[in-house]
């Protein structure tokens, strides 16, 4: 079965549509549909249903679809394999991190990694941590690094590099700043900028808030944090920091949690998937990591 016909069947599961798949995989829509004719001849039978311009797995294609993924595993881990016997560390690396890591903890990294081993040709895609694990189960990246998950999740192997506090955090005129020391319920009557509901870091807050049956105030939302950091500056509302994003216009406040000795934290690491072979160029990426362990 043709290895680029399936990789197209993914493409559309993955993306909802013909021509959004072409996109992803840098083909016209007619070159995708070609792809899947070819397919369906092979298996003698359609395996979408096209309804109101919407394109739906039918059975046959639901039952392809967990043996296209472990076809296409094979494939690849079969050429890792082959690959490395070289020793070589060259080739593609998939990864995939925040903008946070990105922007605060990689750059050295990268600089000394793509210094090492130009042969290798880095894609970084910068997505939410969340996002990270679902396309590590997909096989999109060999590797996340990321906020790692409060909660073990199925499959995925992960590592932390560096523990990360978390501190409340407003401008130097904001209300609470008068304080000596805030409670969660003076925080909750005041409003929050926060990252979206399905990060890691929400939970943490709400966590907290909902020990105490109080609610959260939230202006607004965005996962970049370097704009919470902006919107909580300018006075707009508190909000949840890394410790290292705090500077000369960010008070840091001094809140009491009930019940909690210490500042809330983050974990941070990389993640990987125990069943899949990781490329030589991977395996060398995870050393400069655990190099720069706690370091950072």
């Amino acid at each position: 079965m043709d290895t680029t016909n399936l990789i197209t069947f993914l493409a559309i599961v993955d993306t909802g549509s013909f021509s959004e798949a072409g996109e992803k995989l840098f083909l016209t829509q007619p070159a995708v549909s070609k792809r899947i004719a070819s397919l369906e001849e092979q298996l003698g039978t359609p395996v979408f249903d096209r309804v109101s311009r919407q394109v739906i797995l039918n059975e046959a294609g639901k039952a392809l679809l967990p043996r296209a993924r472990q076809m296409l595993e094979l494939v690849h881990d079969t050429k890792l394999e082959i690959i490395n016997l070289s020793g070589e560390v060259k080739g593609p690396l998939s990864i995939a991190t925040s903008h946070h890591i990105g922007l605060r903890r990689l750059p050295n990294i990268l600089k000394t990694f793509t210094n090492t081993f130009p042969e290798v040709k880095l894609d970084i895609r910068f997505v939410d941590s969340e996002a990270s694990y679902e396309m590590l189960i997909r096989g999109e990246i060999e590797l996340g690094i990321i906020t790692l998950s409060p909660e073990i999740q199925p499959n995925i192997q992960s590592k932390k590099l560096w523990h990360d506090p978390l501190n409340f955090m407003t401008a130097k005129d904001h209300p609470l700043t008068k304080l000596k020391s805030v409670t969660t319920e003076q925080l909750s009557q005041y409003q929050a900028v926060l990252p979206s509901r399905n990060t890691f870091t929400f939970q943490v807050v709400k966590n907290l808030f909902d020990q105490e049956g109080l609610k959260l105030q939230t202006a607004m939302s965005t996962n970049y944090l370097e704009t919470l950091r902006m919107l909580a500056a300018i006075g707009l509302a508190w909000t949840i920091l890394p410790l290292t994003m705090q500077d000369d216009d960010l008070r840091i406040l001094n809140v009491k949690l009930k019940g909690i000795q210490t500042s809330p934290s983050r974990q941070l690491g990389y993640i990987l998937h125990p069943k899949r072979t990781l490329s030589n160029a991977a395996k060398a990426f995870i050393k400069q990591l655990e190099r720069h362990k706690d370091s950072c």
